[in-house]
């Protein structure tokens, strides 16, 4: 576990010598790296590029699959809302970081605590309005048009 946290530590540092934020991640497999990454939002303006999604999407795209169950992830961060939702999708069954969402917040990066606590809100009572439009009546349902091609 310690080569792979200390890794994920490694990117992380050097994601800021080049201007980044430190964040690294390392994404392993039966005790072998599979992909890794670090935030690229100071390269490609994205707020999706986080480390944790970058190794996910290089993982997924390596193995051409959307199940990453049996993987695991090694954060220097306490991910983010967004990067852990999507590990929860990916089906990535733990998770090792180093520095927690308060560490982070305390040096002035992100806003993790904030929307953590916004997600634990009603919707009506958040930031971010939603607002549902159901379909129209004459609308064709494109969930029901994918139930029905599985």
């Amino acid at each position: 576990m310690d080569k792979f946290m200390n890794r994920a530590v490694e990117l992380a540092l050097q994601n800021v010598e080049e201007g980044g934020q430190p964040f690294g991640a390392v994404l392993v497999k039966n005790e072998k790296v599979i992909a890794e990454g670090v935030n690229e939002l100071h390269k490609r303006h994205d707020v999706s590029g986080h480390a944790e999604l970058l190794a996910i999407r290089r993982a997924q795209e390596k193995y051409q699959v959307n199940d990453l169950s049996g993987f695991t992830m090694y954060a220097s961060g306490e991910p983010c809302s967004m990067c852990l939702t999507a590990m929860y999708f990916a089906g990535i069954e733990k998770i090792y970081y180093c520095q927690s969402v308060d560490d982070a917040m305390a040096v002035g990066l992100g806003k993790s605590s904030f929307i953590y606590n916004e997600l634990k809100k009603p919707k009506e009572n958040r930031e971010i309005k939603m607002i549902q439009v159901p379909l129209k009546e004459a609308q064709e349902n494109p969930m029901k048009n994918w139930k029905a091609k599985q």
